[in-house]
C-alpha cells in the first residue's frame, strides 16, 4: 500500500482522497498527493417511488469502510462525508472551501475543515 504523507509543522498530512489536494494559504501552496487509501461510507439505496416514470431511491449511509486507524502525529484528509460520519475522530479533516479559476474549475482549497468541536 502506497502511503504519501506531507510533513507540515509537527503534523503529517495524509491525503486519503483519490485527488491531489492543493491547499492555498497566504500566497503559498501545499500540494498533497493521494496516498492510495480511500475511505468511503457504505450506501444502501431504498426504493422511494418514481418521478415521471424514472425510478427514485433514497440513499441510506452506513459504516465507514477502509478508514486507517489513527496514527500519532498524522491528520488524515478524507471526504467531508467520511469526516462528518466519524466526528469522534480528532485525526480527520476534509478539504476546506474550494478556490476556482476564472472558468469555474477548482484549483485548490482554503485550508481544511474539521468536524469535532475544538482543536
Amino acid at each position: 500500500m502506497l502511503m504519501n504523507c506531507t510533513p507540515k509543522g509537527q503534523t503529517m498530512l495524509m491525503n486519503c482522497t483519490p485527488h491531489v489536494i492543493t491547499i492555498l494559504t497566504d500566497g503559498a501552496q501545499v500540494i498533497i498527493p493521494p496516498c492510495g487509501v480511500v475511505p468511503r461510507l457504505s450506501v444502501t439505496r431504498v426504493p422511494a417511488g418514481k418521478i415521471d416514470g424514472i425510478p427514485v431511491a433514497r440513499p441510506v449511509l452506513g459504516e465507514t469502510e477502509n478508514l486507517p486507524f489513527p496514527m500519532a502525529g498524522t491528520t488524515l484528509i478524507v471526504s467531508a462525508l467520511v469526516a462528518e460520519a466519524n466526528k469522534h475522530r480528532h485525526d480527520l479533516a476534509s478539504p476546506g472551501e474550494l478556490v476556482r479559476n476564472d472558468a469555474g474549475v477548482p484549483i485548490g482549497c482554503k485550508g481544511l475543515c474539521v468536524y469535532w468541536s475544538t482543536l
